[in-house]
């Protein structure tokens, strides 16, 4: 390699709530040599992200502008309404949007269930953030609909939540520019989409060398010599045990 040489790596960019680990450790597992770094960014930034070339692909909240992007949709997460332990929406195993009509809903900045109408009453004012969001939930001044992987991402003793049965969903799918498909993209997807290390397309695996097939002679050299028959053989003159006397034959007188 020459000093102007940059030795290759692949660089994901993910969103909070998506758990990228797993990918991450096949690829250590089939491609060591290869270093694979995770960017995290905010949901709104991703896209920016990829654009400049900070990151290969990503995995991130659709939508995407599939002008620019290529995009292979992963999982449509459930929305649900983040509560304080003790609310009267704990009481149900499920809500509706309706349910909520008479609560105050925060909607923060960063949201990224894309609300045209958030439901429930407008809060006093927008959280910056939805950690923000989470702080005031847990003030008992509001409620906070978000995927459910953020619930958890937020997790608080003090919180729980309940699935909004007809609320919007967040879909996340991994994405990347669609004039920068490099190999190091495409054996990703192939970790992403669940092929075995021998069908994902991208750098060359090593594969198993199958067993040589060994020439003719050398086999038969290698092949064990049958054992002779020491039993005579009724119908032949010449059948009997290796090495025995003949006796001689007679004068004609």
């Amino acid at each position: 390699m020459t000093g102007s040489e940059v030795p290759p790596s692949f660089r994901l960019a993910y969103v909070p709530g998506v758990t990228p680990a797993k990918w991450v450790r096949i690829w250590n597992e089939r491609l060591p040599d290869v270093p694979f770094t995770l960017v995290q960014v905010p949901a709104a930034e991703a896209s920016d992200v990829l654009r400049g070339g900070e990151a290969d692909a990503g995995i991130l909240r659709l939508p995407v502008d599939r002008t620019v992007f290529s995009a292979i949709p992963l999982y449509t997460e459930t929305t649900v309404v983040v509560v304080p332990k003790d609310h009267l929406v704990t009481a149900a195993e499920e809500v509706s949007l309706e349910d909520l009509s008479d609560e105050v809903v925060f909607h923060p900045l960063d949201d990224v269930l894309g609300w045209e109408q958030p439901p429930g009453e407008p809060a006093f004012q927008r959280p910056a953030t939805t950690a923000d969001a989470i702080e005031l939930v847990a003030a008992g001044v509001g409620l906070l609909l978000v995927p459910q992987s953020l619930a958890r991402l937020y997790h608080r003793r003090d919180l729980t939540y309940r699935p909004v049965v007809d609320a919007l969903r967040s879909s996340v799918a991994l994405s990347w520019p669609e004039d920068a498909t490099t190999d190091l993209v495409e054996h990703f997807i192939g970790i992403v989409r669940g092929r075995t290390a021998n069908s994902t397309r991208g750098p060359a695996m090593p594969a198993a060398q199958p067993q040589r097939k060994q020439p003719d002679a050398v086999a038969a050299r290698q092949k064990p010599a049958a054992r002779k028959s020491t039993s005579r053989n009724p119908g032949s003159g010449s059948g009997g045990p290796k090495g025995a006397r003949r006796g001689k034959p007679r004068r004609r007188s």
